[in-house]
This record gives structure tokens, C-alpha cells and sequence, in this order.
């Protein structure tokens, strides 16, 4: 052991030594960041907390901040993959916690909500689907696509915008194409989103209530960072799943104030008057503006038109 402890204090001493150690703790202090947690920390530190945590500082500076110079989560640069470390204080000495990534967070609960609900069943081109595969062949579509990519830009970086967009029009003008295409959108902007297939969604409900999994899965779409619900309106609708499921899912989305799409082959009015009817024959108005109340609360609608691209 004494061979080695002479080894070290040899290197200490050397010239090569110190300047790589002065060259490193000016890189070190140069760094905005760890100016600002000195500067905000400086009673709590101890008096060689710099030196003690060199290491740790140098590991700091060198990292990868909100994704910036990480590929893809796969391609994470950071010590520990998917995560960023934030430098905290431990016993008046310099130290590090880490934290999840936006690129892990969102991950993460993708896979969550994926692993809940099982009735995305949207096509792969809607998967596949970029802004710029948008057609731009008439001046409606050229507004949906400049609304899209605004939303897009206010979801990543205005942290209180809630509004989604409310898209209407009739069978096969590309209105689910343009919720993929946002949500991909989205997701090369480390940012969540979940599109859900709405009937399919309903009918996987319904047999949830069976297998006790109803409230879980329920949790999941409610909470959603970012939520598209495709083709409202389609369904056979029973007042249990407009009340008890879309209502409940609304009212907490409406609360919390978080970004909900929809696509649909009605407009405002026209859902409205499909909402009004149950499977029965019922006729419940004053629930079926209670639903509108919400969904117009939280989304912008637009109209696509165009020929129809199924055909």
C-alpha cells in the first residue's frame, strides 16, 4: 500500500499533473450551471467542496441535457442511460442525483398506457406519418397542417397550453394521418402521446368491467400527457359509455387542463346531436351538451375536406 500512496502523491506532484488538474477545474467553473449552484449554495459548501467534487463536476459538465446530444434513448450518452444527473449537496460536499430524461419519461409511459389498453388498432401508415406527408392540395389542408405544426410547437414549449385540435370531416380525408403525423411529431420532441382507435376503445372497456381491470385502464387514458382520440363519433354510443367513460375521461382532462385531439365525421353540432341518443332511443340532451361543454373547452376545431384517399 505505502508503494502506491508514494506513486500518487509522485503524480500530484508532477507538472503534467497539475496542469491537467488546473486545466480541468477551469473547464469545471467556466460552466454556466455550476457558477449559478456555487453562487446559490455557498454557505452549504463546504470550504474544499470544489476539489472533493471534481470528479463528480467534471461528470456534470459532460453530460447530455434534455437529450440534446443523445441520438435516442438506445444512444444515450449519460452514465446512467436515460437519465441526467442534477447536482445536489451531501453532507456540505458536492454530489450527484439522476433523474429520468424527457425522452425516458415519455418512453416510459408510452409503454405504461401500451401495456393497459390494447385498442390502438391505428393503420401504419397513421404510424408512420410525418407533417411534411401532409397533402397540401387545397387551402383547407394547408391550414390544418400550419394549426398542426403550431400546436406542436406550443405543446413542446409552452408549458400551459392545453388546446387540442377538434378535426371533422368526411370518410377517408386523411384526419387520422394528421394525428399520427403530430403525434411523431411530438415524439421527436421527447413528448407523449397516446391515439387511441375510439370504438375499438369502448369495447375493450366494456369486457374491462369483466376482468376487473376497468379503473386502471381508465387512470391511464385520463391521465395521458397528451391524448388522441380517433374517430369519435363512429361508435354505437350507450349512455354508460358516454357518461360513465367519455364524460369521466373529459371531466379530468378539462380539470387538469391537459392536450386531448379528436378526430371525428362530425363537426360540433353534428356530435352533439349523435350524443344525444343512446343505443335505447333515449333522448338526453342536457348530457350530451355537458360532453360538447368539454370537448370544445379543450380543442380547436377544423375542418378537412378533400377527395377520398382510401379509394
Amino acid at each position: 500500500m505505502e508503494p502506491i500512496n508514494r506513486t500518487l502523491k509522485q503524480l500530484a506532484g508532477s507538472e503534467r499533473f497539475q496542469e491537467r488538474y488546473v486545466a480541468m477545474k477551469n473547464e469545471i467553473m467556466a460552466n454556466k450551471e455550476v457558477q449559478q449552484f456555487f453562487e446559490s449554495h455557498k454557505d452549504e459548501l463546504a470550504p474544499n467542496a470544489m476539489e472533493q467534487g471534481m470528479i463528480k463536476l467534471y461528470e456534470y459538465i459532460n453530460r447530455s441535457s434534455s437529450c440534446r446530444n443523445c441520438p435516442s434513448l438506445e444512444g444515450c450518452i449519460n452514465t446512467m442511460g436515460g437519465h441526467e444527473p442534477k447536482i445536489i449537496i451531501q453532507g456540505s460536499l458536492i454530489d450527484l442525483e439522476y433523474y429520468r430524461c424527457p425522452r425516458k419519461t415519455a418512453h416510459d409511459e408510452q409503454r405504461q398506457t401500451e401495456s393497459l389498453i390494447q385498442s390502438m388498432y391505428v393503420p401504419k401508415d397513421v404510424l408512420r406519418a410525418t407533417l411534411d406527408d401532409i397533402d397540401l392540395d387545397s387551402s383547407d389542408r394547408m391550414m390544418v397542417s400550419e394549426m398542426a405544426d403550431d400546436i406542436v410547437d406550443r405543446l413542446v414549449h409552452d408549458k400551459d397550453h392545453y388546446k387540442g385540435m377538434f378535426i371533422h370531416g368526411t370518410f377517408g380525408v386523411g384526419k387520422s394521418f394528421v394525428l399520427g403525423a403530430i403525434a411523431n411529431e411530438l415524439k421527436k420532441k421527447n413528448k407523449a402521446s397516446f391515439i387511441l382507435y375510439f370504438p375499438e376503445f369502448l369495447r375493450e372497456m366494456k369486457q374491462a368491467i369483466g376482468d376487473q381491470s376497468f379503473n386502471s385502464k381508465m387512470e391511464a387514458v385520463k391521465k395521458s400527457s397528451i391524448l388522441m382520440l380517433d374517430d369519435i363519433g363512429a361508435e354505437s354510443l350507450s349512455s354508460w359509455a358516454r357518461d360513465e367513460v367519455l364524460g369521466t375521461i373529459l371531466q379530468f382532462r378539462m380539470a387538469e387542463e391537459l392536450p386531448t385531439f379528436f378526430t371525428s365525421n362530425f363537426d360540433y353540432k353534428e356530435l352533439e346531436h349523435h350524443l344525444t341518443y343512446s343505443q335505447r332511443g333515449e333522448e338526453e340532451p342536457v348530457k350530451a351538451a355537458r360532453i360538447m361543454e368539454r370537448i370544445k373547452y379543450l380543442t380547436i376545431p377544423v375542418k378537412m375536406e378533400g377527395k377520398n384517399r382510401r379509394n
